[in-house]
């Protein structure tokens, strides 16, 4: 009984994504330069999978349900600074507007389902993000840094997150905008003077806004890129961000991995929806220290990133020309095969194809080519 299938997920085609990484990844042709920003993976209502078995091609909802979204993703622009909510807030959220009656793809609905939405991600680039608020005493010192954060000091007071944030976010626009304009000029001359880099928040500030500087309306977002840890990520490190952890990725590609929900609080740099009451009742108003996972060796080929979730597991598995690694699963799992050539059960898996592994079966990987697979799965 075949133990392997072959997957094909669904293209994303959002206008934030690159037009180069996934598609040579995939070996796709892309002659209208068409923004490929993600690849999923999984069972989503919106985007389920298709699986080549030997009477045809079937969705994954024929098989096992999982849990988890698994992704490829090519940021090339900055995306929406948010927050998700726990699965108890999800669930109180959801009911509450359903019986308010908002119908549930309304462009104002916050919650699309009663699920949270834990996720890691690991490099396949150098990658950099907005992960947490930073340290109190560098925050403190990054509000008396520049003048036009002065007004603000007396509301973080060296160590309230809540009433910084709070206070920033329900400005009006005209207030914000005293205060985000002179940023947004010293940012953008900063850049053009060569006098900053990618760990600077005026690189992000003038990277959002292509050089410029708005007249007026500036997205209240960039003060979060001011005031979050900037991180950078090196190719197969990792980083895990849960609920009440306020991010952004900025920019590089990466896998990503998450629990299969759409809940999404946003709080800047985004056109779409922004809810602030909503918002800030979901953030966990603490300082962060950034935990960049190097992966934990299981044994000579397989690595893990730990995920402290029951959603979804992630392994790294890597393999030079001729080796093989047999897996046990415990799920209903995927193998994306990111760099080289492997053979399962006889068929091929090239870079950028995945192999959906039926639960609880000895697989045996074969590397015919120097290899690298992330395992996603169900612990």
């Amino acid at each position: 009984m075949q133990k392997a299938y072959k997957l094909h997920g669904v293209h994303r085609h959002y206008d934030w994504g690159g037009t180069e990484f996934i598609p040579n990844l995939m070996k796709a042709q892309n002659p209208d330069q068409k923004p490929f920003a993600e690849y999923w993976m999984g069972a989503h209502p919106s985007a389920p999978a298709q699986i080549d078995t030997p009477n045809g091609v079937v969705s994954i909802n024929e098989f096992d349900s999982i849990p988890y979204l698994f992704k490829v993703l090519d940021v090339a622009k900055m995306l929406s600074i948010q927050v998700h909510p726990s699965i108890e807030s999800a669930i109180i959220g959801y009911e509450l507007e359903d019986n308010a009656g908002i119908d549930i793809n309304a462009s104002n609905r916050n919650y699309k389902d009663k699920n949270h939405k834990p996720e890691v991600m690991v490099a396949l680039s150098d990658f950099w993000l907005l992960h947490g608020f930073l340290a109190p005493d560098l925050l403190e010192a990054r509000l008396n840094e520049y003048f036009y954060f002065h007004p603000l000091v007396d509301h973080f007071r060296g160590v309230d997150y809540q009433g910084l944030y709070s206070f920033f976010m329900q400005l009006s626009n005209d207030d914000a905008d005293r205060i985000l304009k002179p940023l947004m000029m010293d940012a953008v001359a900063s850049v053009a003077r060569g006098e900053v880099d990618k760990s600077h928040p005026h690189w992000w500030a003038n990277k959002y806004y292509n050089g410029l500087v708005p007249d007026k309306g500036i997205d209240k977002g960039i003060f979060s890129i001011y005031i979050l840890n900037i991180v950078a990520v090196k190719k197969y490190q990792g980083v895990f961000q849960g609920a009440g952890l306020l991010h952004a990725y900025l920019e590089g590609q990466n896998i990503e991995l998450m629990a299969n929900s759409d809940n999404v609080l946003r709080g800047g740099l985004t056109p779409k929806h922004i809810d602030i009451i909503e918002l800030l009742n979901h953030i966990k108003f603490i300082p962060t220290i950034p935990n960049v996972l190097m992966g934990d060796p299981i044994n000579a080929f397989e690595t893990n990133y730990p995920c402290p979730v029951a959603d979804f597991g992630l392994t790294k598995i890597a393999l030079n020309k001729g080796e093989s690694y047999t897996i046990q699963t415990k799920s209903l799992e995927m193998l994306l095969v990111t760099e080289g050539e492997i053979v399962i059960d006889g068929i091929v898996y090239k870079a950028g194809e995945v192999a959906m592994a039926k639960a609880l079966e000895h697989i045996t990987i074969q590397a015919s080519q120097a290899t690298v697979v992330f395992k996603s799965f169900v612990p």
